[in-house]
């Protein structure tokens, strides 16, 4: 039987793991953080369930479903103004740069493409599991991931890069 022991050793061992992937949906720290500490929170209250079986996939699918409630309601929420918002000059990062260009790239993408992005090549995860999660077609996830690919081909933050050259032995 699982008790707080066996919840307690598996949010410490997947939580860099899923905080990482709350990064990557949410793009940012904070927002991350809550979106883990609320994905637990639920996974708690039926860990008894879930615990028996492999309980990784569940606490994902009900982080994306958690992710998907709060972008869903905050849309309501989010109003048009006339004046955009000041941005940072990205001008004094260094070192960082290319991963910060594929995180400001990854933030510009609609939130289902940068999920699928995110479940396909972050997670690593296969086109059948990832259209598991999202609740949706495999056809789906193969379409959204092309037309990802495409829209971070043309973003203007990646086209400064030049393509790493490959070395030949």
């Amino acid at each position: 039987m699982s008790g707080p022991t066996d919840f307690e050793e598996f949010a410490s061992t997947q939580y860099a793991a899923l905080l990482r992937t709350a990064y990557l949906l949410t793009q940012n720290r904070a927002t991350a953080e809550d979106l883990v500490q609320t994905t637990l929170a639920k996974c708690w209250l039926v860990w008894k369930r879930i615990a028996d079986r492999d309980p990784a996939p569940y606490v994902r699918r009900t982080m994306l479903n958690t992710y998907t409630a709060w972008w869903r309601r905050r849309w309501n929420s989010e109003y048009p103004t006339e004046e955009l918002p000041h941005t940072p000059d990205p001008g004094g990062h260094t070192g960082v740069e290319s991963r910060t260009d594929l995180s400001e790239a990854l933030r510009r993408l609609p939130k289902r493409m940068r999920a699928v992005v995110v479940l396909r090549f972050y997670e690593d995860l296969t086109e059948a599991e990832t259209a598991r999660l999202l609740n949706c077609s495999v056809g789906t996830v193969k379409s959204q991931t092309s037309r990802a690919l495409a829209k971070l081909r043309i973003d203007p933050s990646l086209l400064d890069h030049p393509p790493a050259k490959e070395e030949h032995a």
